[in-house]
């Protein structure tokens, strides 16, 4: 199981009515993060689980192809060689720390990479990992990686975007019900379509069932940018036009859009913990944090997950 903890704890913070600790700092998405991870693995008892992280939430090679990427999101530029910083509002900002050292003390691993997105890292541990995946998220972008061949290493989206305790299971088939298009096709659709929460303008007048018709009759972008280009190609005039006149932005968007499946990780160390790798210090984090029940949640989640397996 995969975890796209920024996507989770952003849901935890604006979802989980304000919880302070004794000093007075907010909690709720630190309790609210370590719920959510309570309840996935007492449903899905995942033999591996890794909180991935975003070590760059804008990598500058994406902003270098795409200067749009995320940057209505940026509170402030960093130096060339520095990681932007991301606007977060000040009371989740302060949790985030904690977040990192109560996953520490569990024992649940937490992989980044310099230069690259909790997307990104996904996409590497999910490629041969050898054995069937779960992706949390509730990010679309990562449906590109669903598969359901061979079975012992499909990858599934458990898509939270209605909460995690409404996710749906998102498989092949729910993604050419939803958007006419296979997951494979999934990163040229977004591309064709855009999609202004990560500053991805898509081609204007290329809406979601125009990219799908697209796909469906040409199966890919290189093959739709081939027919713009084709007199004789079966291509209505008004898309035509409208391909062609966004060449600069389909030769770079695809790269940008794309999930890395090549990251350098660390595969070592992922078993799912079902006892706290320094139950000491976890105690005191939860009396310090004020996160008792949500701790004690937690933990018995992850032993309960080590005798009966789904």
């Amino acid at each position: 199981m995969l975890l796209d903890t920024a996507s989770l704890y952003f849901r935890a913070f604006y979802g989980v009515p304000e919880v302070l600790a004794e000093d007075g700092t907010p909690v709720n998405a630190v309790r609210g993060l370590l719920d959510f991870i309570a309840r996935l693995v007492g449903e899905y008892s995942p033999t591996e689980l890794v909180c991935c992280w975003d070590d760059d939430w804008r990598p500058q090679w994406r902003v270098d192809l795409l200067p749009t990427y995320k940057a209505h999101r940026v509170a402030e530029e960093r130096p060339a060689g520095a990681v932007d910083v991301e606007e977060v509002p000040d009371p989740l900002e302060v949790q985030v720390p904690i977040i990192r050292e109560v996953l520490d003390a569990l024992g649940i691993a937490v992989r980044g990479a310099a230069g690259y997105e909790a997307d990104d890292v996904i996409g590497t541990l999910a490629t041969d990992a050898g054995l069937p995946v779960d992706v949390v998220t509730g990010d679309r972008d990562l449906f590109q990686l669903v598969r359901d061949e061979p079975v012992d290493a499909a990858v599934r989206v458990l898509y939270i975007a209605r909460g995690v305790s409404k996710h749906d299971r998102v498989d092949t088939a729910w993604v050419q019900g939803r958007y006419a298009v296979r997951p494979d096709q999934y990163a040229d659709f977004a591309t064709l379509r855009g999609d202004a929460s990560d500053g991805l303008p898509g081609v204007p007048g290329i809406g979601e069932k125009t990219a799908a018709t697209l796909l469906g009759r040409f199966g890919d972008l290189d093959g739709i940018v081939a027919a713009a280009a084709d007199p004789a190609a079966d291509l209505a005039p008004g898309p035509r036009s409208r391909i062609i006149a966004a060449a600069d932005y389909l030769l770079v968007a695809p790269k940008v859009v794309a999930v890395a499946r090549d990251v350098e990780l660390d595969r070592s160390g992922l078993a799912t913990p079902y006892a706290p790798a320094e139950p000491e210090r976890l105690e005191a984090l939860a009396e310090r944090w004020n996160l008792g029940g949500s701790v004690r949640r937690l933990t018995d989640a992850l032993a309960g997950s080590g005798v009966t397996p789904i």
